[in-house]
């Protein structure tokens, strides 16, 4: 499979990543190897790129993109699970870890993982073909209070209860088994004079993807994680797409960083406060406005780099 889109804020994460030569990096989000292939490249024979993605068929392609490199290995999983990982490849500690979060233009082109919109296929929405729990069953069987919650809260979406509501409705008829019945469903739900501002399902696909795939819960864990399996200097580099996930990020981040809670007039600290290392950067970095015309998924991309003392 070929990933056609280009990888988002590139020269800023091989930037910020401070590659060494002879380095072991983490890319916890192949994808089809855009990011992949640039810091491979930056790598001699003695350094290692280790790649994971919880998609088969994206592992695959990145396999095939790489194949003239012989220091990558290839981890079918999640980047939830990091320390287990690199427990796993038997290293304690790695000089880089890349996060991109969010669905790949992959899954989003290809018409039978229903993440599209705009193409009709099975509702899926799982990142990890092998996970059982699908898009269906969000919609299907979540009661209409907890689906209006992940709709608002996931997908920031102001008609969430209409559209929770419809769901619900349509579905004491039928099970709703296609991406394009959700679609109809939720542009009834929405005013005509609403759907002005991109596609009118864009925000409630965005929040049934984050549930299935349960994106947002544990990634103020793994980012803490991440910074503990880096090596003195190391650096970490997170996009993210959403506001929930960069929040998560920037907590994690200042958490890690640490900081003195002692009243001033103490002469020395007392709270016990510890820091990890430092934010290189305290405001996110975006895509520039360039970037952001060849790329529309760069529109709402957020960089945050932290670095291992």
């Amino acid at each position: 499979m070929e990933f056609k889109h280009e990888p988002v804020l590139l020269e800023e994460c091989i930037t910020g990543l401070n590659i060494k030569a002879n380095g072991i990096y983490v890319d916890g989000t192949m994808g089809g190897a855009g990011h992949s292939f640039e810091i491979v490249k930056r790598l001699s024979k003695d350094g290692l790129l280790i790649g994971i993605d919880r998609d088969e068929e994206a592992l695959n392609a990145s396999k095939q993109k790489l194949k003239s490199y012989s220091n990558v290995k290839y981890i079918h999983g999640n980047h939830d699970n990091i320390k287990e990982i690199l427990e796993y490849l038997k290293i304690n500690e790695v000089d880089g870890i890349l996060l991109d979060l969010g669905v790949s233009s992959y899954q989003l082109d290809e018409r039978n993982r229903g993440f599209s919109y705009i193409l009709d296929a099975d509702l899926d929405m799982r990142m990890d073909k092998s996970q059982e729990f699908t898009a269906k069953d969000v919609i299907n069987k979540y009661p209409e209070e907890k689906l209006s919650n992940i709709i608002w809260e996931y997908g920031e979406e102001r008609f969430s209860k209409q559209i929770a509501k419809n769901i619900c409705k349509y579905r004491k008829e039928k099970s709703i088994e296609t991406t394009s019945e959700l679609v109809e469903i939720i542009k009834k739900s929405i005013p005509l004079s609403k759907q002005k501002d991109g596609h009118p399902a864009k925000r409630t696909f965005q929040a049934i993807r984050i549930e299935v795939n349960n994106e947002i819960e544990p990634l103020y864990k793994t980012i803490l994680d991440c910074i503990n399996s880096l090596k003195h200097n190391g650096r970490l580099v997170v996009i993210t797409f959403h506001s929930l996930e960069d929040r998560a990020v920037k907590k994690a981040y200042v958490e890690a960083e640490g900081k003195c809670t002692c009243p001033s007039d103490l002469p020395y600290c007392v709270c016990g406060a510890k820091s990890l290392g430092k934010i290189i950067n305290k405001k996110p970095i975006e895509a520039s406005e360039e970037e952001k015309e060849k790329n529309s998924r760069s529109k709402s991309a957020k960089l945050r780099i932290f670095e291992r003392r």
